[in-house]
């Protein structure tokens, strides 16, 4: 047997495996595409985890269940003779093929960003699509939003030439906020400060980093130090509220160093 041929036998056990516990089970018989929703997402949190991780056996167990998921929605949809897990690979299958002509049809391309500027003018002209835009979901969180915001435009050639006039633009940006700050509108900080994280972002994407990645990476920096200076103030026999600032600071910089 190949390796495909494994593969394809281990995809066919996953199909059976669903088709009874929907039948069978009574918590799979109850659910929804709406109630496994919340549950989906969760599950894609957690693949992206165990990615930052770089936990290649957790990514393993987690991509398994984002597959169950794709699984069971399929399941659903063929209930109702809507769709079913064939419908699904087909439907993106094709979208594939369509969407990369440089390598199934006669486009030539000379690099990455040629492939993307052909991925958006192909999605433009999908049917009922009038905008670039149309397809970044409006339930993404603002950041990664933001984000996908950004590389879509610049997809169609709306986009700054150089870092350097980006880099400008957050300056400006942070000054036209300093200038609220000092006034005390309240409404117009909260909208510069937007201005200033959408050029920020915007940054980091000519700086090829993603802005999700990069602060989540602090996240877990700013954790680890912060359970540190708990743990040293557990072995003082301190709360953390009765630490005065620089015994504090002294414990942050024994953080950073370890």
């Amino acid at each position: 047997m190949t390796r495909r041929q494994e593969q394809l036998q281990a995809f066919d056990r996953l199909l059976t495996i669903m088709d009874e516990l929907r039948e069978q089970c009574p918590w799979d018989k109850k659910q929804t595409m709406e109630s496994l929703r919340h549950l989906t997402i969760e599950e894609v949190y957690e693949l992206g985890d165990a990615i930052l991780e770089n936990d290649l056996m957790e990514v393993k167990k987690e991509l398994g269940d984002v597959l169950l998921h794709i699984v069971f929605y399929s399941r659903i949809g063929s209930e109702t003779n809507s769709f079913d897990i064939a419908d699904v690979c087909h439907s993106i299958s094709d979208k594939l093929i369509e969407r990369h002509p440089h390598i199934y049809g006669d486009v030539k391309v000379a690099n990455e960003e040629d492939v993307k500027r052909n991925w958006e003018q192909i999605k433009l002209k999908e049917k009922g699509k009038t905008s670039v835009l149309q397809g970044v979901p409006k339930s993404l969180p603002a950041m990664v939003k933001a984000n996908r915001i950004q590389d879509k435009v610049a997809g169609v050639g709306f986009d700054w030439e150089r870092p350097e006039q980006v880099y400008e633009k957050v300056e400006e940006e942070l000054n036209e906020l300093n200038v609220e700050v000092a006034n005390g509108n309240a409404d117009k900080m909260e909208s510069e400060l937007g201005d200033v994280l959408f050029s920020i972002i915007n940054y980091a994407r000519f700086l090829k980093i993603n802005p999700e990645n990069a602060l989540e990476r602090t996240n877990k920096k700013f954790i680890k130090r912060f359970q540190y200076l708990e743990a040293k103030s557990i072995e003082i026999n301190k709360s953390l509220s009765e630490l005065t600032l620089s015994e504090m600071d002294v414990f942050w910089e024994e953080a950073k160093k370890a």
